[in-house]
Order: C-alpha cells, then structure tokens, then sequence
C-alpha cells in the first residue's frame, strides 16, 4: 500500500510540474463550456440590409422602418437600382436586399396585391435561410397589422432569390471552412510535434548551439512541411471541385496566392507553439486539441460571427481560419479576384510576422 501512494504522489508530481499539460486539462473544460455556450448560436443578429424602392411611397417606408426596429436587422441604406444588388453582396456592404416594385403602394390600394423580392447571398445557405425566414415573418407581421387596421384585404406575395448559391447547396458553406481547418491544424501539428520531438531527443540543443541562425533553423523547419501541405492543399481542391462538386468561380492565382500564406502561418503558429512545449505530447495537445475548438466555433464555418457576443467576435479577429474561410467563399463561392480580399491578405501577412517575431524571440534566449 506504502508503495502505491508513492506512485500516486510521484505522478501528482509529475503533472504539477509540466505545466502545460496542467492548463491544458484544467482550462480547457472552462473554454469548451464559454466557446460552446455562447458561440453556438444559429440565431443571426443585426444583419445590415439594403432596399431597392423606386417609389419611395408610405406603405415601401413603413415595411423598411418595421425591419430597422427588429434586432435581427440594421438599415444599410437605398440603392438606386437592381443593377446594383450584386456589386453590394459582393463588397460586403449588406447581407440581405429588399427590392420593391415601381408602383407598390397604387398595386396595395388598387389591387390588394403587391409583390416583395427579398434578395439573400446564398454562400452561406443557412444564414440565407435564416434572413430569410425573419424578413418574411416581418412583413407578414406588416401586413398582417395594416389589414386589421384599414380592412382591406391584402395580399403580399414574397419572393425569395437566393444568389451564389440558388441551389442551397450545404457544400458550398462547409468546404472552404473545412478546408481552413484541415489546412491549420494539419500544419501547425506537423511542425510543433516536429521541433518538440528534436528537444525531447537533445538533437535541438546542437542545432542551437550550431552557427545557424535562428530565422533559419525556423525556415529549414518549415519549408519541408510547406511543400506537403502544398500536396495537401491540391489534394483538397480536388476533391471539393470533382467529388463535392464546389467549384472555383474566381481567381485561380488569388486562390493559390491566399491559400499559400495561410498555410505559411500555420506552420508559423506550429513553431511557436514548439518554443513553450516541452515534448510531442504537450505539442499535439495545443496545436491539436487546443486549436480545434476555437477554430471551428470562431472562424464562421460553422455559426454566424455577427451573433456572437461582442467579446467573441472580438477573439475571432486573432483566428487566421476566420479570414481565410472569408476569402475562400468570396474566391470560390461568390467569383471574385485579389480587389475583393485584399484585407484578408494584409490580417494574415500581419499574423505571419508576428508569429514569425515571436517564435524568434523564444529562440533567442536559448541561443544566447
């Protein structure tokens, strides 16, 4: 028995001195729980729309103050015609468009009929759903009121256009944030278990000691996996584009040119993550384990980012996932070249250089 609390108390020792291994089983459960609690989420909140009203007539302004009260939406202004519906959708500037006739409020009074376009970016299908079905509800509720009030009856036919994705088709939606994550996860555990494994066999410390510098000890690291990943990455596109049937409307070389530096930032926080893991175990747990979560929860892969509280959104700036699954869907989904993801390209070059940065100056200490 005395010699069974002496294992006990041997591991309990153990444990408490590796503390990565510590934080990671006693946060982990508490980050699970707020992740999942608050981002779980298909609700969608304050999502900016945008009306097409040639007539600007009573019945058009009080359908478009009655959306701007719901919480589910934020007015984004007039657009002088449909021709500019697409470019709108395309530059981000609204998620759901409310096109009304020439003539609608003298088709309400003199016909009892009218008809509503409610125009959704189907890249996201469930989102498009979700828009979709509360626009509806709202100008039910509308019409609805204005029958009870004027007793006329009023029939107000909805048409629902779904735009990139006119199919609802769940692939389009998952591919580019699956994609994000196999690429992340894949390549920062490739090369965190990678360095972890040289400082757990005593090989690092003659790499350190050698006359190399750091920034190249780190590149020599890197390249290797960026070129599998490279591997990875047309094995990946393949498989979206000739077994899910995904295609890639827009730019082939922005596509590659994205997907290149976000795999590069990968393999960065994989090196990172090796500079304060002590052994391949604690590595695969953060790069694995410890990456997962927030990045499917925080990327907009698989819930909306907009109905997330404010402080998760605001973590969700820092997951380089988010960005690129942004710029994949606007590549692949929506057709659009380098113009559309320029600010995609700036966030993930900035995480490149400071992960680079970082990851150098954990270096430097045991060099010195």
């Amino acid at each position: 028995m005395h010699a069974l609390f002496a294992f006990v108390k041997k591991e309990f020792h153990h444990i408490l001195r590796d503390k990565w291994t510590l934080i990671i089983l006693l946060v982990t459960p508490i980050l699970m729980l707020i992740l999942i609690g608050f981002a779980m989420s298909t609700e969608v909140k304050g999502t900016t729309f945008m009306v097409v009203d040639p007539s600007r007539d009573a019945s058009t302004a009080e359908i478009v103050e009655k959306l701007s009260q719901s919480v589910y939406f934020s007015f984004g202004g007039y657009l002088r015609n449909e021709g500019e519906i697409d470019s709108a959708f395309r530059q981000g500037k609204a998620g759901l468009i409310v096109a009304f006739p020439t003539q609608f409020e003298a088709e309400r009074i003199h016909d009892g009929k009218a008809q509503i376009a409610v125009i959704t970016d189907a890249s996201d299908p469930n989102t498009a759903k979700t828009l979709t079905t509360y626009a509806n509800a709202i100008i039910s509720e509308w019409m609805q009121n204005k029958y009870t009030a004027q007793d006329i009856p009023l029939s107000i036919g909805v048409e629902s256009r779904l735009l990139y994705n006119p199919a609802m088709k769940g692939a389009y939606n998952f591919v580019p944030g699956v994609l994000g994550m196999i690429l992340l996860l894949i390549c920062a555990m490739m090369t965190s278990i990678s360095i972890a494994r040289e400082k757990e066999s005593g090989t690092m410390e003659i790499l350190l000691a050698s006359p190399m510098k750091p920034v190249a000890i780190i590149l020599a690291k890197t390249i290797p996996y960026f070129v599998l990943s490279c591997l990875n990455l047309i094995t990946s596109l393949s498989m979206s584009m000739f077994v899910l049937g995904v295609p890639v409307r827009g730019s082939w070389i922005a596509l590659i040119s994205i997907s290149l530096l976000y795999i590069f930032v990968a393999l960065l926080l994989g090196v990172m993550i090796s500079t304060i893991a002590n052994s391949q175990l604690v590595a695969l747990l953060i790069s694995g384990m410890g990456m997962m979560l927030p990045v499917m929860l925080l990327s907009g892969m698989m819930f909306p980012i907009e109905s997330m509280p404010i402080v998760l959104r605001l973590l969700s700036h820092i997951i380089p996932t988010r960005w690129y699954v942004s710029a994949m869907r606007k590549i692949m989904i929506k057709g659009l070249g380098f113009g559309s993801i320029m600010t995609e390209i700036g966030v993930l070059a900035l995480m490149a250089v400071i992960v680079l940065v970082i990851s150098l100056k954990k270096f430097k200490p045991r060099l010195e």
